[in-house]
């Protein structure tokens, strides 16, 4: 988890849901499946557009970039990320930067891309204390404020320590009680946040409107390690009848730790998905 800590505008307005069947029987499937970058640094890492064009052909539509020693787009420039993304018919519709000097950067590159989100994947400063999190929502403020000037949405995406209490105050809870809902959302690492002990739908209700991004992935039965879908003990079909409470926008597969490569990986995933009706 550390290492990851440290490293969908879909067409015309298209939901992440799509209602299928027919008489009084219905079931939902998803669509549109996307996918964050980290899950393949490697070979993004040697090959970005040779992966996303594997992406593609697997049938993941929407993609959400990852930190990378070249950059935040693996050494392309936003124009070429750009194109790639149109020639393989994806939609780059998210990012995962590190708040660092270089953030306005990251910021130019995805409004110049057109990239509807901004994510911080960590906290700006250490210390698991409510001052410490009080200090990160003010900070979180301001960069919703830069990100929104230049017609991104920012937010933050969870691990598992953000649910850790101080004083009997949830962190988590802190940083949203104390950030603009307006300018501030959040990425739920939906995986992550139950590994923590907390319950998805309480922030949901609790927090509406809050949560238009989501991580899905499972997790070891016997170990706090994420694994190929349906092999672990998340119950997906409980929290996809989620979506519409949480009015999540955009779904994005995630798996930090591989059994196998991660093309094979993203595409075991993507096919348990399809499947998978609720």
């Amino acid at each position: 988890m550390k290492n990851r800590r440290e490293f969908l505008k879909i067409a015309g307005g298209a939901t992440f849901l799509s209602i299928i069947g027919s008489g009084m029987a219905q079931a939902a499937q998803v669509k549109n499946v996307g996918v964050n970058l980290y899950s393949l640094r490697e070979p993004m890492g040697l090959d970005p557009i040779g992966t996303l064009t594997q992406l593609a052909k697997i049938g993941y539509k929407v993609i959400e970039s990852a930190p990378s020693a070249k950059g935040n787009y693996y050494g392309l420039t936003p124009k070429e990320i750009k194109q790639v993304m149109n020639d393989l018919g994806l939609i780059l519709s998210s990012g995962h930067a590190i708040i660092n000097a270089n953030w306005q950067k990251s910021i130019d590159e995805a409004a110049e891309i057109g990239q509807e989100f901004l994510m911080a994947p960590m906290l700006p400063s250490k210390g698991q204390t409510v001052d410490n999190y009080k200090k990160v929502a003010e900070t979180f403020n301001k960069m919703g404020e830069a990100c929104k000037m230049s017609g991104v949405t920012f937010g933050f995406h969870n691990g598992v320590t953000e649910f850790e209490k101080e004083n009997g105050q949830v962190l988590y809870d802190v940083l949203l009680d104390n950030t603009d809902a307006e300018l501030v959302k959040m990425e739920l690492d939906l995986g992550w946040a139950i590994v923590a002990g907390a319950n998805p739908e309480h922030y949901f209700e609790k927090y509406a409107g809050r949560f238009p991004l989501w991580h899905i992935k499972d997790i070891k039965k016997d170990k706090n390690e994420s694994i190929e879908f349906g092999k672990g003990k998340i119950d997906f079909v409980s929290l996809l009848k989620q979506q519409k409470k949480s009015n999540m926008k955009y779904m994005f597969v995630e798996q930090e730790h591989l059994t196998q490569p991660a093309l094979a990986t993203m595409r075991d995933n993507f096919n348990y998905l399809a499947k998978l009706k609720y």
